[in-house]
């Protein structure tokens, strides 16, 4: 292993070339668009994205908030064949901050987050339409640092949350980090991780396996092991009470699932046996079933937490460098968690189609520097003759194009993971 460390424009970057080539064994965990915490990622992204758009209109820049401690807590329900209802309401804590006024004119924060969020859990969870409670949790309290002296001059801190005009914005004028932290990422996929996401993806999203079918829900999870011509995977897939008349109807729904799935590993590798095995936790002989008046566990004490569940790449990787960082909600702008983790996962990429080979990069921050120079670089390779120089370039064409990355966060679904 060769490792090279240089200073480039304040950036301390270590490259490593020539490190082993990872594991041929996986592990990879994903959680489907009606999971909990994905209901919670999505919904905080959403809101972000609401917030953001309508402070471009409205002001010209994305005004200072963060919705990323969101959290969702399950409610009461009872389900019969053929039927069901909820007993107690689905609690939506929209926990965070915003601006609320910004040079005089007031913005409608709470009418924004109340309408976003009912039309979000429409889309995705129809049946909890009546059934949902949102408690605001929202403030416009600036972080530490505004020290009040006797000169009689607020901080700058003190009014980014009620900015006279943008120009109060310190990131008007220098993108700075709001926080220490760190982003990873890694490339290229192995196959068996890609499927794994467009199974959950077909199994639980809008536009797959429900549109035709449905008495499925879209809670699906699902945990997977390979090695070279070993899948073995793990899911829980529910379905919906008023779409189900009796048990035998149920076990005939779970042998559908299982039938598609064999399907689609069958499309991709022929030769390869996949073992699944489905909602191992039911007992049918005393009725103890998957089967849901929504879809989703979130209607019966279930929870979710924004940072829980996908990681930016949409997958849960425990042989992978992974962080803890929840990414959905964050202030698109200057949040490293983040930036930080989708430009990792970038420059990833292009290391790995530069070099052919594996590439892993992590980005540290420190608080208050330059967001384009983070103040440790690692970037991992296993190809063994790299010019250091051709990485930073890498590194660094992706780094100082954070806005356009800002840019592509609005208006793309790059963080609905």
């Amino acid at each position: 292993m060769i490792r090279s460390q240089d200073d480039v424009g304040g950036s301390c970057v270590v490259v490593e070339s020539g490190i082993p080539e990872p594991t041929d064994l996986t592990i990879v965990e994903r959680k489907g668009w009606g999971h909990p915490d994905t209901l919670a990622d999505h919904l905080a992204e959403r809101l972000s994205r609401e917030y953001s758009t309508y402070t471009m209109e409205h002001f010209g820049g994305v005004l200072h908030h963060n919705f990323d401690k969101l959290a969702l807590l399950g409610g009461r329900s009872e389900v019969r064949y053929g039927s069901g209802r909820m007993l107690q309401p689905v609690r939506v804590l929209v926990n965070g901050r915003a601006t609320g006024i910004c040079g005089g004119e007031l913005i409608p924060v709470d009418e924004m987050v109340v309408a976003a969020t009912k039309a979000f859990f429409h889309e995705r969870l129809p049946m909890l339409d009546a059934n949902l409670r949102i408690e605001l949790n929202i403030t416009n309290n600036p972080s530490p640092g505004a020290v009040v002296t006797d000169g009689g001059v607020a901080p700058e801190r003190s009014s980014w949350f009620a900015p006279r005009s943008l120009e109060d914005l310190r990131e008007r004028r220098v993108l700075l980090a709001n926080d220490t932290s760190l982003g990873t990422g890694w490339a290229p996929e192995s196959p068996y991780e890609t499927f794994i996401r467009d199974l959950v993806d077909h199994l639980s999203g809008p536009n797959g396996f429900r549109q035709d079918h449905p008495w499925c829900g879209s809670d699906v999870k699902l945990m997977g092991y390979a090695a070279r011509d070993v899948l073995d995977i793990v899911l829980c897939v529910p379905q919906l009470s008023a779409h189900v008349a009796d048990l035998g109807q149920y076990l005939a729904n779970k042998q559908r699932i299982l039938a598609e799935c064999r399907r689609w590993a069958s499309s991709r590798w022929p030769q390869l046996e996949a073992r699944f095995r489905l909602n191992v936790r039911d007992v049918p002989d005393r009725d103890e079933l998957y089967l849901t008046h929504t879809g989703s566990s979130i209607e019966s004490g279930d929870e979710g937490v924004v940072g829980r569940g996908n990681r930016v790449n949409g997958l849960i990787t425990p042989l992978r460098p992974m962080n803890v960082e929840g990414a959905n909600g964050k202030n698109p702008v200057y949040h490293v968690g983040k930036l930080y983790n989708l430009a990792a996962r970038q420059i990833a990429q292009r290391l790995h189609e530069a070099t052919g080979g594996y590439a892993e990069v992590h980005l540290v921050s420190a608080t208050g520097l330059r967001l384009a120079r983070p103040w440790r670089i690692l970037v991992r390779l296993t190809a063994a003759e790299v010019l250091a120089e051709k990485v930073h370039a890498e590194v660094f064409d992706v780094l100082d194009d954070f806005p356009a990355l800002t840019r592509r966060i609005l208006t793309t679904d790059l963080v609905l993971s």
